[in-house]
């Protein structure tokens, strides 16, 4: 009887921490979904808002404090954990933000609440397999490459581009015939 009760104590020491070992490993995506959405100022589906919950499948390390939630920038708002590293991107609804089409320009900056003009795209300026100059930086310095084009697309669309076939893709939006930029980078 006295060998049983320190078993019957570690038992019952493992019954109480499984709750505490088993605690959430991965993070909320009903939280990051709601983050997203307040953030927006619109709900799922809404012009504005998310185009889809985030999805399902996703197993993100549970972030020790509330994910930082960026934009809408350039259609999307960017879902991010800081304190562990990982970032992702929540597609939204083209529509009612105005933040969606990208950075405010400079006559409108006075007034940020001011919807933007969006481009509506009319006509694609750049072809797939063109050479494009990719262009990053701010009003202090900029960089340029030449690349090429993978997509076809219009002015104020994001499309792929890379240097050569062997080389990973990169996201740019198409500024002009022949030019594109690295998004996130604001007056260059």
């Amino acid at each position: 009887m006295f060998r049983s009760k320190p078993i019957l104590l570690a038992a019952a020491a493992i019954a109480t921490a499984q709750p505490a070992w088993a605690q959430q490993k991965f993070e909320n995506l009903d939280r990051i979904d709601s983050l997203v959405a307040m953030t927006v100022g619109a709900n799922l589906g809404e012009p504005g808002g998310p185009v889809a919950p985030v999805d399902r499948r996703l197993k993100l390390a549970a972030c020790p404090s509330t994910p930082a939630v960026d934009g809408p920038l350039f259609g999307a708002a960017i879902v991010k954990c800081d304190a562990l590293g990982w970032r992702i991107r929540v597609p939204l609804v083209a529509g009612a933000s105005a933040a969606a089409s990208g950075p405010v320009p400079r006559a409108a900056a006075s007034n940020r609440f001011t919807p933007a003009a969006r481009p509506v795209p009319t006509e694609n300026v750049v072809k797939r397999g063109d050479p494009v100059q990719l262009m990053a930086g701010n009003a202090a310095f900029s960089v340029s490459r030449v690349m090429i084009a993978d997509e076809d697309g219009a002015v104020g669309e994001t499309i792929r581009v890379r240097e050569d076939k062997k080389s990973a893709p990169i996201f740019a939006q198409v500024v002009e015939m022949g030019l594109v930029r690295i998004p996130g980078f604001k007056d260059f």
